[in-house]
């Protein structure tokens, strides 16, 4: 049986962070989910405590180690546009808890080596979000040594969908399946960083999912 972890989760509304909230309470976890508004209606669920805060407004503020107090691991699931500038003080507030983030696609490689935020098609309206993630990666491996991180980057298309538990998980490179897309739902993506909560294999380190 797995131990079960302290999980406090960043951005626990979003596409990303409900998903992984889903998953943690699912395998027997404790979760702080934390979001600037929470659904009134939603029912009470055992292991989960709700908390409505702006991670930023509570960082500029100095009440953020408050909020991550006892947590074992710390997701976030926030843009990387919102952690970028925080990111110092919210490892200080983590306060030795181990960091896993929401990565992006854009900083992996092709086969041709080139990564994919630098491709012809990649949309304008992407890239100010995908260009925040490779930065936050250039930041975190950047860190001390003694601060534990891990980025996990889905795949090219991440969209809410099916759980299956059957992906393929890699490093650098962009996962592609026999029909040369790249793509991993929302669930299986969740599923992948549990897996590595509970298992850590990739520390202070990049990985990706897919199919």
């Amino acid at each position: 049986m797995t131990t079960s972890v302290k999980l406090t989760v960043l951005g626990a509304t979003g596409m990303a962070g409900s998903r992984i909230v889903a998953e943690a309470l699912t395998r027997g976890h404790a979760v702080t989910a934390v979001a600037r508004g929470h659904d009134a209606q939603a029912p009470a669920r055992d292991g989960l405590r709700r908390v409505s805060a702006d991670i930023a407004a509570d960082t500029a503020a100095g009440t953020a180690p408050a909020l991550l107090d006892g947590a074992d691991v710390v997701v976030s699931a926030l843009p990387a546009r919102t952690v970028l500038p925080l990111l110092p003080e919210l490892v200080a507030a983590a306060g030795g808890a181990r960091l896993v983030f929401v990565g992006g696609a854009g900083s992996l490689r092709l086969p041709n080596g080139e990564r994919v935020i630098d491709q012809p098609d990649f949309r304008d309206e992407w890239k100010p979000e995908a260009s925040a993630h490779v930065e936050l990666l250039d930041a975190l491996r950047a860190l001390p040594e003694g601060v534990e991180w891990t980025f996990l980057s889905p795949s090219a298309l991440f969209l809410p969908g099916e759980r299956t538990g059957t992906f393929r998980l890699g490093g650098d490179d962009l996962l592609t399946d026999a029909e040369g897309a790249s793509r991993v739902s929302g669930e299986d993506y969740a599923v992948a960083l549990l897996d590595e909560v509970e298992t850590p294999a990739h520390r202070r380190t990049r990985f990706t999912v897919g199919y």
